[in-house]
């Protein structure tokens, strides 16, 4: 049984923690400043939990020793603190950031290590990034490159038309942050919120724009290989004009904890939610121009008698299937590993990563 290490007990850490200690495989030893969150837990034989600032150098050091691996469920702004004991501990390494400086920094880190170091490993950039690479592998030539995906209320019921579903932070900070993106062949930074489409699946209309980090490495990657590549988070019509609006009119970008406090008192928390993933990619195939799709929806789901959100599900199956691909020696065990690195059929068919097949017993046909 691998030892794991924890930090964060929040929406995400708690279902990362049900997952891994029911599986047979891991102990997790959970860790969070918060002795509250940390007794919300579904806690069993396998799971410990440590009060712990991560912060504090002396003591993530000291709860990392003999760790197989550290996973950071914490928000993007402390991310960073575990990574550099991770890489000083020489324990492999990962977490669900979109913050591209977070994921600079593990870069850095990455070259004198002694494990692997992974970051990203959610949704999106995670899974997302794994799916678009598959397809863009199946090409001679790429023209374009695009990625959306949405968490959404199943029944929204406020002007935003949105609930909250995952960390206020790291969902504020993909609003307000530059994007990366390959435009007529050139790697560049667009604003966050613009670029705005809208298009229907199943009836319902949605719109999409640009928003940070949902990329991953993938510009790197595909830089000199395509003409256009973009990622843009998908919302039900109107949401972008009111978060425009809040941002940019009213100057929340300049202050994100006012807001942060603002949503989590106004916004109720919701576990009736659906993940969309919705991805083409065009280009030559076979000296043919050919368009190819991936389109899924991932709906909330009772695990071990236990309801969760979709963007639980398909976040921490994110990061469980990627530590379970990097036990079994499907990944490299050294250095910076991107989402580019694992194998769709691999991902998809781990215990964890089956969570994201379309079955149709789960889930409706697009």
């Amino acid at each position: 049984m691998k030892e794991i290490i924890l930090l964060g007990s929040g929406k995400i850490g708690a279902i990362i923690t049900e997952l891994l200690s029911t599986c047979g495989d891991y102990h997790v030893t959970v860790a969070d400043m918060s002795e509250e969150n940390l007794g919300k837990l579904n806690t069993n034989d396998n799971v410990s939990t440590l009060q712990l600032d991560v912060t504090d150098e002396d003591a993530l050091a000291n709860a990392m020793k003999g760790k197989f691996a550290a996973l950071s469920a914490c928000p993007f702004h402390i991310t960073k603190f575990v990574a550099m004991a991770a890489a000083k501990a020489g324990v492999h390494y990962f977490d669900l950031t979109e913050d591209v400086a977070c994921t600079n920094l593990v870069k850095g880190l990455a070259k004198d290590a002694k494990a692997a170091l992974m970051p990203q490993c959610g949704l999106a950039p995670g899974f997302i990034t794994i799916a678009a690479y598959d397809l863009c592998k199946e090409f001679d030539e790429l023209h374009n490159v695009h990625m959306r995906v949405g968490a959404l209320p199943k029944y929204p019921s406020n002007g935003l038309k949105y609930n909250l579903t995952w960390s206020t932070d790291g969902l504020i900070n993909e609003y307000c942050n530059p994007c990366e993106a390959i435009v007529d062949g050139r790697l560049m930074q667009v604003p966050a919120l613009e670029e705005l489409e809208e298009f229907s699946l199943d009836g319902v209309m949605y719109e999409a724009f640009n928003t940070s980090g949902g990329l991953g490495t993938l510009c790197e990657t595909l830089e000199g290989k395509v003409h256009n590549l973009n990622y843009r988070t998908v919302r039900y019509p109107g949401h972008r004009d009111i978060m425009k609006m809040l941002l940019q009119d009213l100057r929340f970008k300049d202050n994100r904890e006012q807001l942060k406090d603002i949503f989590e008192n106004a916004l109720p928390l919701t576990y009736q939610d659906v993940v969309l993933v919705f991805i083409n990619v065009s280009g030559i195939k076979n000296g043919q121009l050919v368009q190819e799709s991936y389109a899924n929806k991932v709906y909330n789901e009772t695990i071990n008698g236990k309801l969760w959100s979709a963007i639980q599900v398909t976040t921490a199956s994110g990061i469980c299937g990627v530590l379970d691909l990097m036990a079994e020696g499907k990944l490299p065990q050294q250095g910076f590993v991107r989402q580019e690195d694992v194998l769709f059929d691999d991902f998809i068919n781990n215990r964890f990563g089956q969570y994201y097949q379309r079955h149709k017993d789960k889930q409706e046909t697009l």
